[in-house]
C-alpha cells in the first residue's frame, strides 16, 4: 500500500456535521461522518476501507469481549492558522500503538497503513476539525481481537478502525487529586505502558471513590510501597519545584506519554533543569509545606495541561499555589497550542499537514 492507492471510500449522503454547535460537545459523545476499518485475517493486513460512522456486528464470543485483547490509541488534528489541518506528532502514535500491540500479543500495523488511512479519513472529514482556541479532532485509533471462538490463547483475527469526534477543552478547571494508596493502576512487568483496554476499566472504581469523596482524580502511586507517584488519572504528572521541572521516570508501569515529551522536549528547548526519576508522596508534601512546589499539574492528548489546585495526601488536602502566566505550567500550555495550530515554529518536526 503507498500514498498513490486509493483507499475504498463509501461517503455518508447524510452528514450530521450540521446538526452540531462546535462551541458546546461533551469529550466523546459527537462522532464524525466517516471510520476506517481494516481487518487481519490469515496473518495478512486486508484492503482497508472508509465507511459511514456507524455500529457494527460481532459474535457474542468475540475474544476481545472475554479475554481483553484490546488497545487504542488518543491523538489530535488541529485547525491552522491558515486554515488547513495538521496531525500533531501521529507517527509517535503508531509507534506507541504498535508497542502496545506487541505487549498483548497482538500484530502490529504497518507504518503505510496506519498513516494513509489517517489522512485520508481526516481529509475526507476535515469540516470537522474545530477552529475555536482550545478545540480540536480528537482521533481514536483502535485494535480488538475478533475470533469467535471462547479459549485463552491470542485470537487468529482482528480488526483495526478509526474515527474521530470534535471535542471542547477537556477541563475547564484547575483539579483536586488525591493519593492513591490502596488500588493500583499498574504494576512493574504488566501492561500499564501500554493502552490496553483493561488499564482502564480496573481503573474506574478508585477513581469513582475518589470523585465521590470530591475530588476530580487520583494520583496514582507505585503497586509495591504506595508511595511512590505514577501517574494522574489517566494522564502523566508533572511537578514544579524550586524551579525544576520533576516527573516520575518512565517504567513498564507507566505510560510513555507523548504530551508528556513534549512538556518535557520544551523545558529543555528554554534551558529549564529536567529530572525524570523517582518521585516520593513524602517528597511532594515537603515541598508544599516548604512552599517550594510551585506547580503541580497533569499532562496528556484529551486534556493537553491540567493545573492541578488541591492535592489529597493520607486523609488531608493541601492547596498549591495559585497559577500565574508567566508560570511554566500556562506558559508551556500557550507553546503547545501555537505550535499545533501553526502560530509558532514547529522546530522539532511535531506536526504534518493532510
Amino acid at each position: 500500500m503507498t500514498d498513490i492507492l486509493p483507499i475504498r471510500t463509501q461517503r455518508t449522503t447524510a452528514s450530521r456535521l450540521s446538526e452540531v454547535d462546535m462551541n458546546n460537545i461533551e469529550f466523546g459523545k459527537v462522532f464524525s461522518d466517516h471510520m476506517l476499518t481494516v481487518d487481519y485475517v490469515d496473518g495478512e493486513w486486508q484492503e482497508p476501507q472508509i465507511l459511514p460512522y456507524g455500529d457494527m456486528s460481532v459474535s457474542p464470543a468475540t475474544s476481545a469481549l472475554h479475554y481483553g485483547q484490546a488497545i487504542f490509541e488518543g491523538m489530535k488534528a488541529y485547525r491552522q492558522a491558515d486554515g488547513g489541518v495538521a496531525l500533531f506528532r501521529a507517527r509517535d502514535n503508531w509507534a506507541r500503538l504498535n508497542a502496545s500491540a506487541e505487549r498483548m500479543c497482538m500484530p502490529t500495523i504497518p507504518e503505510d497503513l496506519f498513516m494513509n488511512g489517517l489522512r485520508e479519513l481526516v481529509r475526507l472529514d476535515s469540516e470537522w476539525v474545530p477552529g475555536q482556541q482550545g478545540c480540536a479532532l480528537y482521533i481514536r485509533p483502535f485494535m480488538f481481537a475478533t475470533d469467535g471462538f471462547i479459549g485463552v490463547r491470542p485470537s487468529t483475527n482482528y480488526r483495526f478502525m478509526i474515527f474521530t469526534c470534535p471535542t471542547n477543552p477537556y477541563y475547564t478547571k484547575p483539579l483536586r487529586s488525591r493519593f492513591e494508596q490502596k488500588y493500583v493502576r499498574s504494576v512493574e512487568g504488566g501492561a500499564g505502558y501500554a493502552k490496553n483496554a483493561g488499564n482502564y476499566g480496573a481503573a474506574m472504581l478508585p477513581t469513582k471513590l475518589a470523585v465521590d469523596a470530591g475530588y476530580h482524580n487520583l494520583i496514582w502511586t507505585d503497586a509495591t510501597e504506595h508511595e511512590y507517584v505514577e501517574e494522574s488519572g489517566t494522564m502523566n504528572i508533572l511537578f514544579v519545584i524550586n524551579g525544576r521541572v520533576i516527573t516520575p521516570a518512565l517504567s513498564t508501569s507507566i505510560l510513555d506519554g507523548i504530551t508528556r515529551r513534549s512538556v518535557l522536549q520544551l523545558a529543555r528547548d528554554w534551558g529549564l533543569p529536567v529530572e525524570e526519576r523517582k518521585v516520593s508522596g513524602r517528597e511532594i508534601l515537603a515541598a508544599i509545606e516548604a512552599g517550594e512546589l510551585q506547580e503541580a499539574f497533569g499532562v496528556g492528548t484529551a486534556a493537553t495541561i491540567a493545573p492541578i489546585a488541591t492535592i489529597g495526601y493520607q486523609g488531608q488536602d493541601y492547596d498549591l499555589p495559585a497559577l500565574s502566566d508567566e508560570g511554566f505550567c500556562r506558559r508551556v500550555g500557550a507553546e503547545l497550542e501555537a505550535i499545533r495550530t501553526g502560530r509558532a515554529a514547529d522546530a522539532h518536526g511535531w506536526m504534518e499537514r493532510v
